[in-house]
């Protein structure tokens, strides 16, 4: 149970960090972590996967938004691409990932760290993700020092937690740091501008009065527009990425499973693209 209250407290952040480079409400991508957690967790038969909004995603999330012109018509793609990814379930698509290289599963793995480093790296210096890190580089010193003091620790907390003395707190270092930036948040507020993060810095989650205002705040699918030629191809588009991700990195935790577990890769592909549909209908960004 503690490991999983672990993932909670971790994929939090990490939900509405993928919101925010995919363009996206940022409660798209809570509606999609507790959807992941519980329609994925419930049907899939892996022991080690965790479900949830893909970051190795966010370039083509926000690719098929700009494209399609509105969120709401976005949904109704990620609700197709559910259903393509049952009907692979279906079909024994899963079996791919007993061919795919570790080259492949590296790859993978890297391509996604690399998007979020540029997505993210913008944000490290008090800055707007939308400025080209070409131009990052020319801004001297015009980033934020009260942002970047905050983010260079918690990156330097992350290297060195394992090489130090600090590795036998049972807590995860990416926890500590989360809770060390609210607090040097709050005590940076009384400080000057250069020092003080502001609200303009700050994620700036939706909030709402009750169930009944949250759930009346729920992006909605636009139903119009499903089965139009730009929908149906960026449900496939989706469908066949989001697929091969589940697969890559289900073949990944596996191999990093010390119990040494095989986890049923078409039973998988079923329960992502439940989640996804059931994602979709809430306003959620795809999982796998």
């Amino acid at each position: 149970h503690s490991e999983g209250v672990v993932v909670i407290l971790l994929a939090l952040p990490l939900c509405i960090a993928i919101s925010l480079a995919s363009n996206a409400p940022l409660i798209s991508g809570l509606i999609a972590g507790i959807v992941g957690g519980l329609i994925g967790s419930w049907i899939s038969g892996s022991h080690t996967s965790v479900s949830g909004p893909a970051a190795g995603l966010t370039a083509i999330v926000f690719a098929q938004i700009e494209k399609l012109g509105s969120y709401e018509a976005f949904l109704g793609a990620v609700i197709l691409a559910g259903v393509l990814k049952l009907v692979m379930g279906g079909l024994r698509a899963g079996t791919w990932a007993a061919f795919f290289p570790s080259s492949e599963i590296k790859g993978l793995l890297a391509a996604i760290g690399m998007i979020l480093l540029l997505k993210q790296t913008p944000y490290l210096f008090g800055l707007d993700n939308k400025i080209p890190l070409s131009e990052l580089l020319e801004t001297g010193f015009n980033i934020h020092i009260g942002s970047t003091v905050v983010g260079l620790f918690y990156l330097l907390l992350l290297i060195f937690w394992d090489k130090t003395a600090l590795k036998r707190i049972p807590v995860p270092a990416p926890l500590v740091g989360v809770l060390l930036g609210i607090g040097a948040v709050i005590l940076l507020e009384p400080g000057a501008e250069t020092w003080s993060i502001g609200l303009t810095r700050l994620v700036q989650v939706p909030l709402s009065n009750g169930l009944g205002g949250l759930f009346q705040s729920l992006p909605s699918p636009d139903y119009s527009q499903m089965l139009s030629t730009a929908v149906l191809l960026g449900a496939v588009t989706i469908a066949i990425v989001a697929t091969l991700e589940t697969l890559l990195n289900l073949e990944a935790v596996d191999k990093l499973d010390r119990k040494q577990r095989v986890s049923p890769p078409n039973r998988e592909l079923v329960a992502q693209g439940a989640g996804n549909i059931v994602s979709g209908f809430c306003g959620g960004l795809p999982i796998t």
